[in-house]
């Protein structure tokens, strides 16, 4: 599906235009042109690229999609490949946004997600609200402000997942500490860390992306857009860092897990060495009774049987007595 929308300055809402004469439509003086797609046709993009003249590069990368996070400079245009982030019990589906700007127009391809089970495309709802109320606040029309939007709703769904992930880590903390724990590493622990290393793959590149629009690589941007992308800069810094932090935790809890079941072990070895030292005792003084020699004067005492009960009943007790004092069981 293939929407254009043009947007004056000074006017509240949007024009719905044709898609089949969009160069036309380019006036940056006049107005901003948006044209936004979800899941287009192999058709549907040559007609939208050979209509913007956009880059034979870039249009390779809007077919395939797949692209990683990033900011390419063509010509008089510019490609920034972005990527939505959820996380659902533990599975982290990414939807990748391509966006293709210039002076006056903006192209939003939205590509299919990477999750069978939910293979819907980014919804733009969010980034219209977001950019009709900064409008409507600061007179703000340019394709700046829009990719604006589109950055600013993405990063802040990253808080979203962030708080998700934290989640996660103390529901993993109690599984990793809980006395049913086995001694396998809990699979739960490697769900979540694939999911964190995805997600990172997702956030840290925009840092980069921005540092780039910040220096003002993209010369059509305008000045108030510069200092709104400031702030989204600041959010990714900070979600960064939350990553960071995170994969800390996660190391250590790997850590903790193993802590946990060495500690088991332990006392699993103390229990059994405990054990095999209470019947040695018993088992020695067995063994030397059960040679059955001739000449062992005990064997026709009459109070022989009886000594060597109380002395494998003693040489029990001993030890046993021992170990609980030392707390080995």
């Amino acid at each position: 599906m293939i929407r254009a929308w043009l947007y004056h300055p000074h006017v509240d809402g949007h024009e719905d235009v044709p898609t089949d004469h969009l160069a036309d439509l380019i006036d940056p003086k006049r107005a901003l042109l948006w044209v936004d797609c979800a899941e287009p046709t192999e058709s549907e993009l040559d007609s939208l690229t050979k209509q913007l003249e956009i880059s034979h590069l870039a249009a390779e990368d809007l077919h395939h999609g797949g692209q990683r996070t990033k900011l390419e400079h063509y010509r008089n245009h510019f490609h920034v490949a972005v990527h939505d982030c959820t996380l659902v019990e533990d599975v982290l589906t990414t939807r990748e946004i391509d966006i293709v700007f210039g002076d006056g127009w903006l192209l939003s391809v939205r590509q299919r997600s990477d999750n069978p089970s939910d293979p819907a495309p980014f919804a733009p709802e969010q980034v219209i609200h977001r950019f009709e109320m900064e409008r409507s606040e600061e007179d703000a029309w340019d394709e700046g402000f829009l990719l604006w939007s589109f950055l600013d709703v993405i990063v802040d769904r990253y808080f979203d997942v962030a708080d998700r992930f934290d989640d996660r880590l103390d529901e993993v903390e109690e599984i990793v500490f809980s006395a049913d724990t086995g001694d396998n590493i809990p699979k739960e622990v490697f769900d979540l860390r694939r999911g964190m290393v995805h997600f990172r793959r997702a956030v840290a590149p925009l840092r980069e992306v921005l540092a780039q629009l910040l220096r003002r690589e993209a010369e059509c941007l305008g000045d108030e857009s510069i200092v709104h992308m400031q702030d989204v800069y600041d959010h990714v810094l900070r979600v960064t860092d939350w990553i960071e932090t995170q994969r800390d935790l996660l190391t250590g809890l790997l850590e903790a897990d193993l802590a946990v079941v060495s500690n088991r072990l332990n006392q699993v070895m103390k229990r059994m060495t405990s054990w095999g030292a209470i019947l040695l005792g018993s088992t020695l003084i067995a063994g030397i009774y059960g040679m059955n020699f001739k000449n062992m004067p005990e064997l026709g005492w009459e109070f022989g049987y009886p000594m060597a009960i109380v002395l494998m009943v003693i040489a029990a007790i001993l030890p046993y007595w021992f170990f609980k004092w030392k707390r080995w069981l």
